[in-house]
């Protein structure tokens, strides 16, 4: 095998983007392995760990580390691969592309902004939206919460509206933005701190036949003691406003409590009824949530998709992608959890949703008679096909004995095909859930 290792100044592309390119490069006949990233500290370490030397880089330029047969080959596919990516990231407004959010802004023909860019660059770009009376929704994690807080105290000023930092998830007069699944539109409006939280009920309504008019995200740190909810309650007061919407949901990880007394006093002010899912509170869970926004719309609750297996008793290892989703099953189950999607393992690296590397080495590090507790979320913006590399991790943990059970959020509209994932990682040996409390309460039962 021939390396090739270089550093390329003046090229930025988001850690997603690269990371397909990595993925396609990989993929081709002959190449052994294909680093194609910003060279953050993690990102040399990774290269460094595959046995590359490497010269002096920083944050900002791209690394490129390949080793393959035909190393001319590969190059050459990457420089087409980059070239795609370059002709697609360059939107001309008027003649000229904007070169800020700020300039953007001043051209009057967007009515919202959306962040993502590196934690640490954030701040700005979301301060000139506010500035310049946007709404602004800011998928950027690891933004420090001082900065959020000024953000949305000066957006209240302004009449205006924070969704995140850290907002995964919001849907916008039927266009889905960040990780979000294909949904029918109707009547429910959602306020949700919590990304995964809001998929999980949405897929679920979707399933039972229901819409939704609206879903703000407002960041995993809203209802915290720093925060005080200050995007939740603006966001439930415009939602209360929206004629679409006949029903809100809120959904949260356990919130701070003196900020949940304070959201409930503005929800008892509403004319729109709320349903409140706030975890922790009052004992309940996503899905017994859902079932009551069915219930006071008049709908049937039915039975959620399952394609169960027997699962033996064991320890649950909940190896998960979505923080709301895991706060749930820790609630639920006994056993050891842990958020990849956290911010300490999204520096540097896509989100689990989009790259499962580190949950499948926590997989195959599971010995005989645990169980691995999973979410697998589908929609745009998440894993094409997720399956296809969890498949062969389930089928080596089955031969170890380690047993497997996955929360599947998603609808029947989502690219990746809801049923096709299912029977995939139920045919490799999961038991598979489209309810994650269902899937908690399955490998809980295991644990007792």
């Amino acid at each position: 095998m021939n390396s090739l290792v270089k550093v390329v100044r003046g090229v930025y592309h988001d850690s997603v983007s690269l990371m397909r390119v990595s993925q396609s490069l990989s993929a081709l006949p002959g190449v052994e392995v294909a680093v194609v990233a910003m060279a953050t500290p993690l990102n040399l370490d990774l290269a460094r760990d595959l046995g590359f030397e490497l010269p002096p880089a920083e944050p900002a330029e791209l690394l490129v580390a390949l080793r393959a047969e035909d190393v001319a080959a590969a190059e050459n596919e990457l420089d087409r691969l980059l070239g795609e990516l370059s002709s697609r990231s360059v939107t001309e407004v008027a003649g000229f592309p904007p070169r800020t959010t700020r300039s953007a802004a001043r051209l009057g023909e967007g009515d919202l902004v959306l962040v993502s860019v590196p934690g640490e660059h954030a701040f700005g770009e979301a301060l000139d939206a506010v500035e310049a009376g946007l709404p602004v929704m800011i998928f950027s994690d690891n933004v420090p919460v001082e900065q959020e807080v000024l953000l949305k105290r000066l957006a209240e000023e302004r009449g205006g509206l924070v969704m995140g930092p850290d907002c995964g998830t919001a849907v916008i007069g039927g266009v889905g933005l960040g990780f979000a699944n294909v949904l029918r539109p109707g009547p429910v409006g959602m306020v949700a701190a919590s990304g995964t939280g809001a998929q999980q009920v949405t897929s679920l309504l979707d399933l039972a036949g229901v819409g939704v008019s609206h879903v703000l995200g407002v960041g995993s740190r809203d209802l915290s003691e720093q925060v005080g909810g200050l995007s939740a309650i603006r966001a439930l007061r415009r939602l209360d406003e929206d004629p679409g919407t006949e029903l809100i949901v809120l959904i949260s990880k356990p919130p701070a409590p003196d900020v949940a007394r304070a959201v409930r006093e503005v929800v008892e002010k509403l004319r729109t009824p709320v349903v409140s899912a706030l975890l922790g509170a009052s004992g309940g869970d996503l899905t017994s949530a859902t079932a009551e926004v069915l219930e006071r719309l008049g709908r049937p609750v039915p039975e959620w998709p399952s394609w169960p297996r027997p699962v033996a008793k064991g320890s649950v290892r909940g190896l998960y992608s979505g923080g709301t989703l895991c706060a749930e099953a820790a609630l639920i189950t006994p056993g050891g959890f842990v958020d990849y999607g956290d911010d300490v393992f999204t520096r540097g690296r896509a989100h689990p949703m989009i790259d499962p590397t580190l949950r499948l080495e926590a997989l195959a590090k599971l010995g005989p008679g645990e169980v691995a507790l999973m979410d697998v979320v589908l929609g745009h913006g998440a894993d094409p096909d997720p399956a296809l590399r969890l498949v062969p991790a389930i089928e080596a943990a089955s031969r170890r004995d380690v047993q497997v059970v996955v929360a599947l959020v998603g609808t029947e509209g989502d690219p990746q095909g809801l049923h096709r994932q299912a029977q995939a990682l139920h045919e490799a040996g999961a038991a598979v859930f489209t309810s994650n409390a269902q899937a908690a309460r399955h490998a809980a039962g295991s644990a007792r």
